[in-house]
């Protein structure tokens, strides 16, 4: 599930395998819910989300697909990738001068 959100002048895209939407994760204190609030949008082909993963300024990935292929086309570095309840969270936010001005 695909999620496009705008966020003050830039794109945000939310991204997570389908299969999680509506999951409840817990690990230790740490508790995360794969909302459809927050995840759900369309369901688009790999390389439509991937356009978009390299489009956005800001991006939120969960599941093996997606943060997997990500990591396999070199999009993030896999020391960023965090693991909850054996499902990998990644997000990405990109530093430019089209984000904050010269």
């Amino acid at each position: 599930m695909v999620r496009k959100v705008p966020y003050k002048n830039m794109l945000m895209v939310n991204v997570c395998d389908e299969e999680l939407l509506g999951r409840h994760l817990s690990e230790g204190e740490l508790s995360v819910d794969i909302t459809p609030e927050y995840f759900s949008g369309e369901s688009m082909k790999l390389e439509s989300a991937i356009a978009l993963i390299e489009e956005a300024a800001i991006v939120n990935l969960v599941g093996s697909s997606i943060v997997g292929e990500v990591l396999r086309r070199g999009l993030a570095h896999p020391g960023a990738v965090r693991t909850i309840d054996g499902v990998p969270f990644l997000m990405i936010f990109k530093f430019t001068s089209d984000n904050y001005g010269p």
